[in-house]
C-alpha cells in the first residue's frame, strides 16, 4: 500500500475511534431503554441486509442502500448509537469473500461511522427528540445531508488515492453516477424511524420493498450501461480481427486513453467518452478494402489516401447512434497533427484544412497520443521489434508541438502504462524485407503520405 494511502487510512480508521468515543461520552441519545441492545441488532441486521448485495459501478463506487436504515438509528439512538449501527452493519460479500483486504474494509466501516455520527450529531442538536414533527423532518434532511456530504468526501479521496485520480474528478464521478438516487432516500429514513416508533419494529420489514426497487433501479441503469459497453468492445473486436496483427489494438487504445484522461483530470462524461472512442476509433476501417488495410509493407499514396479516410467513414457509421454523438468528434479528429498537418482537412470559416493546436477536441488529442504509442510499442509485420515504453516516450516528446499536444504527452508520461506497467507483445511472423520506421522518419514519410506513429 503506497505510504499516502497508507497514512490517510490510519487517520481516518484513529479518528472514526475518536469521535466514536466522544459520541458515548459527551453525544446526544434518545431515552434508555431496556430493550436497547436488541433495538440496534435489529437495525444492524437490516442495515447488513441492505449492503449485503451493493451495485458496484464502474469506475466508481460500490453504492448500497444502507444510507436510510443507518439515518434511521441515528435519530432514534443519537450519534452513538448511529455509529454502532454503522460499523457493524455494513458488511458486503465482497469482504466475505475476501475481494477487499482487511484495512480497505476497516476503513469502510470507519468512513460508515463517522458519516453516520456527523449525521446524528447534526439531527439532535437541532430538535433534540426522535422523529414526529414536522420539524424533525427538516432536521433529518439535514442530517442526512451532513451524513452524504461526509461519506462522499472521505471515501471520495480514497478512491483519488487509490485509483491515482483526482478529487474532483472522483466527486463528479459519484454524483453523476448515484447522487441524486441516494439523496433520495432520506426522506425514507425519517419516514423509517417514525413508523418505527409508531407502529411496531416489525414495520421496518415493509420497507424492504422501496430499498430493493432503489437498488434494482440503479442495478438496472449499471447493467444498460455496462451491456453497451461490451456492446462495442465486441464490435471493436470484430475490427481488430479483420487484421491478426492488430488484435487488441482498439481495447489497448482505450486502456491508455481513459489513463491519460484520469491523469488529466478530466469528466467522467469525458472518461466515458475515452472509453468508449478508443474502442471506436478504427471502427471506419470497415469501408477499407481488404487490399489496403492487410497489406504487410507500406502503403503507397494512393493506399494511404484510402486509409486516411476512415477517420470520416467511422463519424457516418456512428452518426446515427444518438448515445454515441459526443464520441464523434473524437473519433474525427484522432489524427489531427498539432502543427495542422493532420487528417481529415474541415471547414474553418473559409477555408478549407486540418485542425491546428487548441482547435483539436481535447479528446482527439488525448486519444492521439494513446494511438501512437500503442502503435509504437506493438508487434507489426512491418514492425517485428516494437518499441519499449520508454523508448516510445522519447519519440512523443521529440515531437510533442509538432504531431503531438505537449500537455497530453506529459500527462501520459505519469501514467502506469508510461511506466513499464504494460504486458509485452506477442511475436508475430517477420516478414522479409520490412523496416523499423521511427518518428524521425516523419518529414520524409509524410511527404510519402503516411505517418510512422500511426498504424494501418
Amino acid at each position: 500500500m503506497p505510504r499516502p494511502l497508507r497514512i490517510y487510512v490510519t487517520a481516518v480508521i484513529a479518528a472514526a475511534a475518536a469521535f466514536a468515543a466522544a459520541s458515548a461520552m459527551w453525544g446526544p441519545s434518545a431515552p434508555d431503554g431496556s430493550n436497547r441492545a436488541l433495538e440496534l441488532a435489529l437495525w444492524i441486521v437490516v442495515t447488513t441486509a441492505a449492503t449485503m448485495f451493493p451495485v458496484e459501478a464502474p469506475r466508481g463506487p460500490v453504492v448500497s442502500v444502507a444510507l436510510a436504515p443507518i439515518l434511521a438509528a441515528s435519530y432514534l439512538y443519537g450519534p452513538a448509537g448511529g455509529a454502532v449501527v454503522a460499523f457493524f452493519g455494513t458488511w458486503d460479500l465482497r469482504e466475505l469473500r475476501g475481494r477487499v483486504p482487511w484495512y480497505g474494509s476497516l476503513f469502510n466501516h470507519a468512513t460508515s461511522a463517522i458519516s453516520a455520527m456527523l449525521g446524528g450529531w447534526v439531527y439532535w442538536l437541532l430538535v433534540q427528540e426522535q422523529p414526529s414533527s414536522t420539524a424533525t423532518l427538516f432536521a433529518a434532511m439535514a442530517a442526512g445531508g451532513a451524513y452524504f456530504v461526509a461519506e462522499e468526501l472521505i471515501s471520495g479521496l480514497g478512491t483519488a488515492l487509490v485509483q491515482h485520480r483526482t478529487f474532483r474528478s472522483v466527486l463528479a464521478s459519484n454524483m453523476k453516477s448515484f447522487g441524486l438516487t441516494l439523496i433520495g432516500l432520506l426522506p425514507l429514513s425519517w419516514v423509517m424511524a417514525l413508523a418505527y416508533l409508531v407502529v411496531n419494529w416489525w414495520v421496518v420489514v415493509i420497507f424492504a420493498i422501496p430499498l430493493y426497487t432503489t437498488r434494482a433501479a440503479y442495478q438496472s441503469v449499471v447493467e444498460i450501461r455496462k451491456m453497451f459497453t461490451q456492446t462495442i468492445k465486441a464490435l471493436a473486436s470484430a475490427i481488430d480481427a479483420r487484421d491478426p496483427s492488430t488484435k487488441k489494438h482498439s481495447e489497448n487504445v482505450s486502456t491508455i486513453a481513459m489513463e491519460i484522461g484520469q491523469e488529466m483530470g478530466v469528466s467522467e462524461a469525458d472518461l466515458e467518452s475515452l472509453q468508449w472512442g478508443g474502442l471506436l476509433h478504427d471502427v471506419g476501417k470497415i469501408g477499407i478494402p481488404d487490399a489496403v488495410l492487410l497489406k504487410p509493407s507500406r502503403l503507397n499514396k494512393e493506399e494511404r489516401t484510402a486509409m486516411n479516410a476512415h477517420p470520416e467513414k467511422g463519424r457516418d457509421i456512428l452518426q446515427d447512434v444518438e448515445a454515441l454523438a459526443p464520441i464523434l468528434p473524437v473519433i474525427l479528429h484522432h489524427h489531427q497533427w498539432y502543427n495542422g498537418s493532420g487528417y481529415p482537412k474541415v471547414t474553418v470559416g473559409d477555408a478549407e484544412r486540418a485542425l491546428i493546436g487548441e482547435e483539436i477536441p481535447l479528446l482527439a488529442r488525448i486519444l492521439h497520443v494513446a494511438d501512437a504509442f500503442e502503435a509504437m510499442t506493438a508487434v507489426r509485420p512491418y514492425r517485428p521489434n516494437p518499441m519499449g515504453p520508454q523508448q516510445a516516450i522519447e519519440e512523443l516528446r521529440k515531437y510533442a508541438g509538432i504531431q503531438f499536444d505537449p500537455k497530453v504527452v506529459e500527462a501520459f508520461a505519469k501514467t502506469a502504462t508510461a511506466q513499464g506497467e504494460w504486458p509485452k507483445p506477442e511475436p508475430e511472423p517477420v516478414i522479409p524485407g520490412t523496416t523499423i520506421p521511427m518518428l524521425g522518419q516523419v518529414a520524409k514519410l509524410r511527404t510519402a503520405g503516411s505517418s510512422p506513429a500511426e498504424s494501418n
